[in-house]
């Protein structure tokens, strides 16, 4: 059972959780460390932090209703391949230890970051290159991969997400983190069911840290709008160093 401070410490984490994933994404990397401190094994963790961040989720993706109706195409688009990534990401979790994937973690999301610092350049190329082919298959497998990441082990997910799309679609950032928090959404829901029917959930903390993270989220977005666009990429730059480095240590 926890106690009184430990309920206090993880609602605080569910709120940050929350705002950064309104931001920039990366909530997860606040989740589940403050729910390893609490003592609980990493796969209960990381299950129990998926189903943390996901009201954190909607409470960004409110807070874009007008960005959402500009993307909602690409919504229809890439939200059955999102599903499917993360059905798969999350069944890997579940029949392998969590240990084999996550020291891939941190080159992951350094590689993210990377995308997204060069996003300007790549996202003409690749734009061009899309148009001319005729279709979208590169993004459509680009998503698949990046929400099966996002199944198995979140932390990381909104950065390397916005990094994707940035690369294979030439739009202003705001719109681009609509489309990135309603995508993250789907990754995370179809996470949380497989793991709320079958992995080691402990429901105390999500109840606490997904009522912060509500509130979090929407926070979140406040801020990300009052940040000019080519600031709030390097933010989120700065943000997925933070998260690289973090991981690398661990």
């Amino acid at each position: 059972m926890l106690s009184p401070w430990q309920l206090a410490v993880l609602a605080v984490a569910g709120f940050a959780a929350g705002a950064v994933n309104g931001v920039a994404g990366g909530g997860s990397l606040i989740s589940f460390p403050a729910l390893l401190a609490m003592g609980y094994p990493p796969v209960t963790a990381n299950v129990t932090s998926a189903l943390t961040t996901l009201p954190g989720y909607v409470g960004g993706l409110a807070g874009y209703r007008a960005e959402l109706a500009e993307v909602r195409p690409r919504i229809r688009q890439l939200t059955a391949v999102t599903a499917a990534g993360a059905a798969a990401g999350a069944l890997i979790l579940l029949a392998a230890p969590a240990e084999r994937f996550t020291s891939v973690v941190p080159v992951l999301v350094l590689a993210s970051v990377i995308a997204l610092a060069a996003q300007g350049v790549v996202a003409r190329r690749l734009a061009r290159a899309e148009t001319a082919a005729g279709h979208g298959r590169g993004l459509l497998l680009a998503t698949f991969v990046v929400s099966a990441y996002g199944g198995y082990f979140a932390a990381g997910l909104g950065v390397m997400m916005l990094a994707l799309l940035g690369a294979f679609i030439a739009e202003d950032l705001h719109r681009l983190n609509a489309l990135k928090s309603a995508l993250s959404l789907v990754v995370g829901v179809v996470s949380a069911l497989s793991f709320a029917v079958f992995g080691p959930v402990q429901w105390l903390p999500v109840a606490v840290m997904s009522l912060a993270g509500l509130a979090g989220g929407r926070s979140g977005v406040v801020i990300a709008r009052r940040v000019p666009p080519q600031r709030l990429r390097w933010l989120v730059v700065g943000v997925g160093l933070v998260l690289s480095i973090a991981l690398f240590m661990r």
